[in-house]
């Protein structure tokens, strides 16, 4: 352990100590607001990242919950100050907030860099602002902690529990086919989402908040308490305290996320039964942390590591509050010992191995013993073709079982207007056979990588009871969703990819088990495609989208701003202060 820093080596030190004129101004401008210097001088300045807004649905109890933290650190010696960060509000952003999450990394960097803060907690959960928070803190490199937002009570309607997504796609469907009437399906959208917090199924921001509690940047089992337990009041203020001694102890995200911390959190990735998206969000934390983690990475733990969590959508009854309750984060990662690093630190100073000290898991279906899995494999499955040559991912563990070995002929829709324009056509041509192809809505083609790839099913087939099929695209899908959907093509067929070469008719050939997915022509007609292709204009002519759209990286390597990566430049200096 090093030594633990002294007041005088405090990052606040250089604005507040000196006995000159700019730091004279700066412990006046404090005293301007309230604040006598013996409050803040010669104390960790703890900054509390809140993404909170009105706008947050998910993050309702964080203008309350930012009071806690205030009070852990406080309590241990610190001074909190409270930084607003942008919100990312998964259901109201659009065109789509992971748009927007490298912004929000951005922000996070900025205002750790620019401002006195020796130390950060990071408050965030809905499904890009984990990700964004925590990879803008490695960057800026002082100690982090993160406080997860909690899932959401389970739903509850006609005496159904209702799972947020999973149940939305579910019954919209049956809607479609006339199953369902209007009076139900309001009833239905007060019921589904029930209290603060985030998605209570294991979507994607129940896998990010769990995956960076495994990566060690929260205190352990934070991720799974939910947001209305008293507990998530105590974690808090507990993480608040902590963040002061993490201050003392220099203990910054880049000496907890190892790659033996990035190796634990794809393994207890795929036994979660982990949303796709996590794929994107760890390859480009890592990068971040400079480690190559890579989608090979991600294959190998999921030919070892089966899936375990009965969670919706990969499980068919149990949602994230059952998951606390049988145990949680801690019993789902005491049963995968075998295949954890258990010397990886966590944000709490201590080992996964003293972590783990007395976990336990209380309901066996819940969290199901290795012997005894929902799936033999892991969530995740990543295949490659002359169609995604540097890869796509399929949720295997969340589809119809006859479609892990498939061919079928492709239909395409070029954008996603000119699939709400046409899915619903009765003389659509299509069957269950059908692969249904959306491109042009990957990183740039979306623009931003919407969460598009759960395409419907045409409502024709809904009618005759289809509830499956293959799809094919170069988006993302909520983590909330399921069903044989291949996702994250790549390279994107906005950027020239083999998937703009595919046209109606042609046979697309899935296979799982192999790890493959081709496009059934001729490399000849193939490169005959390519030669009449014409490039799309451009989606942005100025302003962020313009950036996002010249240094945006592909599916494959994180989705991460090229110039952000670690690898691409020295770190950035502190800041001068004159």
């Amino acid at each position: 352990m090093a030594a633990r820093k002294t007041p005088d080596q405090l990052r606040s030190a250089r604005w507040f100590a000196p006995d000159d004129l700019r730091s004279f101004g700066h412990r006046s401008r404090m005293n301007q607001i309230g604040y006598d210097v013996a409050e803040f001088a010669g104390k960790p300045i703890i900054g509390i990242l809140n993404t909170w807004s009105d706008f947050a649905q998910c993050h309702a109890h964080f203008k309350h919950r930012v009071e806690d933290v205030k009070r852990g650190v406080l309590q241990a010696g610190g001074f909190p100050v409270e930084l607003p960060a942008i919100s990312l509000s998964e259901s109201t952003v659009k065109p789509t907030t992971m748009l927007y999450r490298n912004f929000l990394a951005m922000e996070t960097e900025e205002l750790i860099r620019s401002q006195p803060v020796d130390g950060v907690v990071l408050m965030g959960g809905c499904d890009k602002t984990t990700p964004g928070l925590i990879l803008g803190a490695t960057s800026a490199g002082v100690p982090a902690i993160f406080v997860p937002a909690g899932p959401q009570l389970r739903g509850n309607w006609h005496g159904k529990t209702l799972g947020s997504g999973s149940d939305a796609w579910k019954y919209w469907d049956e809607r479609r086919a006339g199953n369902l009437s209007d009076k139900d399906w309001e009833e239905m959208q007060t019921g589904l989402n029930r209290s603060y917090g985030v998605c209570m199924t294991m979507g994607t921001a129940s896998t990010m908040t769990g995956l960076a509690d495994v990566l060690g940047m929260s205190l352990p089992g934070a991720s799974s308490i939910p947001a209305p337990d008293s507990s998530h009041v105590r974690m808090c203020s507990a993480a608040g305290r902590r963040a002061v001694d993490m201050v003392w102890e220099d203990l910054t995200p880049t000496r907890i996320m190892t790659r033996g911390a990035f190796q634990n959190a794809i393994n207890v990735a795929m036994a979660m039964g982990c949303s796709t998206n996590a794929v994107i969000h760890i390859l480009a934390m890592a990068r971040r942390a400079g480690h190559a983690i890579g989608l090979e990475d991600f294959d190998a733990a999921s030919r070892k590591v089966p899936v375990i969590a009965n969670i919706r959508p990969s499980g068919e009854k149990y949602l994230m509050e059952d998951f606390y309750y049988a145990g949680g984060l801690l019993g789902l990662m005491s049963r995968l010992t075998a295949h954890l690093d258990l010397g990886q630190v966590t944000a709490s100073g201590k080992t996964w191995k003293e972590a783990l000290d007395g976990a336990t898991v209380y309901n066996d279906d819940v969290i199901r013993p290795l012997d005894n899995p929902i799936y033999k494999e892991g969530a995740l499955a990543l295949l490659k073709g002359n169609i995604a040559p540097d890869g796509c991912v399929i949720k295997p563990s969340a589809c119809d079982p006859r479609f892990l070995k498939h061919k079928g002929k492709a239909l395409v829709f070029d954008s996603y207007e000119d699939l709400k324009k046409n899915i619903n056509r009765e003389d659509l041509d299509v069957t269950q056979d059908t692969v249904l192809v959306l491109r042009n809505a990957g990183p740039q083609g979306g623009p931003g990588m919407p969460e598009w790839g759960m395409l419907p099913i045409p409502t024709k087939l809904v009618k005759l009871g289809v509830r499956d099929m293959v799809r094919l695209s170069d988006a993302r899908m909520s983590g909330t969703s399921y069903g044989a959907c291949i996702l994250h093509v790549a390279p994107e067929a906005y950027v020239g990819g083999p998937l703009a070469l595919v046209k109606t008719g042609d046979i697309i050939a899935l296979d799982v088990e192999a790890r493959t997915v081709n496009l059934e022509i001729s490399d000849a007609e193939m490169e005959k495609r390519r030669a009449a292709l014409r490039p799309p204009a451009p989606r942005y002519e100025r302003g962020y989208g313009w950036m996002f759209s010249r240094h945006i990286k592909q599916a494959n390597e994180g989705c991460d701003f090229d110039f952000l990566e670690t690898a691409f430049g020295k770190p950035v200096p502190e800041p001068a202060i004159h």
